[in-house]
């Protein structure tokens, strides 16, 4: 069993099997006093999913959680109201939040009229706005998120997620949960072999920065499921593109102390749908995602002192590509030991794929060093508009009672 502690993240393993009725029961007991709010950022399409329906089965007998927000986005009326009788079948206060109906739409040219951007359609802007509605209602103090594509998924990963950030004597402000995704081979290409690399290449470059250290801890830095106080989503920027997962660590970074920080082993294994690579369109897949989270994180080391440069940008795509090569190598021999498929014609060209989009993210962060400007956090908002929590309560509620 692996119970390693890298030097900065506090790392809490799965050391064993887990009684899930025990850490039930004490979740029950904190949650009391913590009280919890999951939120679940959706597609419609997510919600028709086999994967969404066992994630159903399985929050129908968690107990300890008060409140479910899901942001649905790209639903008609129609299937708006569907959702909503889907989620009225759980025994939990449930909301749904419909993006594209016309009171949201009308919330968010208030924001614009009033000089706050929340961005354009996309799981940034379904989650900061799930975060808004649960600072709005004053109930939960501490916020949960995970995906609703999740085909492995079981209550054991909710309540391993949460117990850090509710357990009092813990007492954790973030945690970040990580997992291994394997099938018949290793997945998580974009992990895998391009953002840690990437880090340890621009470590390299750059020379030693504790920013690019505590990136480097996390396991699993582009997992989408965490845990946090309220306070700390009241303050927290959101980026609005691909980089979300690498943005929210490092908005965590500025606003909390790493010893109140920690990640978590969810579960034996975990399984999702894949993006394709789409090597020959930067704008999709696998590729778009590799070029927002290399430009989040040139912005966040200009935003710590660092000075980027035409030639060291080439040095860094120089570096990356050896280091990635070398983890392949690694992989490859893993996989081995392991009884895994690994095919090293297909990782190789991968890598390619990913040098080139290091390449097109360079040139767009040297082209615009601001880039799009993330989310502003839920105090900007309120000090803008003070009575918006009253008008966004109001609107989700009119949409739910009409459902």
């Amino acid at each position: 069993m692996d119970f390693y502690q890298p030097d900065t993240i506090a790392t809490l393993h799965c050391l064993g099997k887990v009684d899930i009725e025990v850490l039930e029961g004490e979740l029950a007991q904190y949650s009391r006093r913590r009280p919890i709010a999951l939120v679940l950022p959706a597609l419609f399409s997510d919600l028709e999913s086999a994967a969404m329906k066992g994630i159903f089965e399985e929050l129908s007998r968690v107990g300890y959680v008060s409140q479910i927000v899901c942001t649905l986005a790209q639903a008609d009326e129609r299937q708006f109201k569907k959702a909503r009788r889907m989620f009225t079948d759980l025994p939990h206060e449930t909301k749904v939040i419909w993006n594209d109906g016309k009171r949201l739409q009308s919330i968010y040219h208030l924001l614009e009229e009033n000089g706050i951007s929340a961005g354009g359609d996309g799981k940034g802007r379904s989650a900061w706005m799930a975060y808004g509605y649960v600072l709005a209602s004053g109930r939960c103090s501490i916020i949960a998120l995970h995906d609703c594509d999740i085909v492995t998924y079981s209550r054991i990963l909710l309540a391993r997620l949460c117990y850090p950030t509710v357990n009092p004597n813990l007492d954790y402000e973030f945690c970040k949960g990580y997992y291994a995704r394997v099938t018949d081979r290793m997945h998580g290409r974009v992990t895998r072999i391009f953002v840690i690399p990437l880090i340890r290449a621009l470590k390299s470059v750059f020379g030693p920065k504790h920013f690019l250290d505590y990136l480097d801890n996390f396991r699993y830095p582009l997992a989408g499921e965490f845990s946090m106080s309220a306070d700390l989503a009241r303050i927290n920027r959101i980026p609005g593109d691909w980089g979300l997962e690498v943005g929210v660590l490092a908005e965590v970074y500025r606003n909390c102390a790493t010893r109140r920080i920690c990640q978590v082993d969810l579960c034996e294994n975990y399984e999702h749908k894949h993006q394709p690579l789409s090597p020959e369109d930067p704008g999709t897949g696998l590729m778009k995602m590799a070029v927002d989270i290399a430009k989040t994180i040139f912005r966040n080391m200009a935003e710590e002192g660092a000075v980027f440069s035409e030639a060291n940008f080439k040095t860094l795509c120089a570096s990356y590509l050896k280091l990635a090569r070398e983890m392949t190598k690694k992989y490859s021999d893993d996989s081995a030991i392991n009884g895994l498929n690994f095919d090293l014609h297909l990782e190789g060209s991968t890598i390619e794929a990913f040098t080139n989009a290091l390449e097109m993210a360079s040139e767009a962060y040297m082209e615009d060093p601001l880039g799009r400007p993330m989310i502003p956090n839920w105090n900007r908002v309120t000090s803008a508009i003070p009575n918006f929590f009253d008008i966004l309560m109001d609107a989700v509620e009119t949409d739910l009672s009409e459902a």
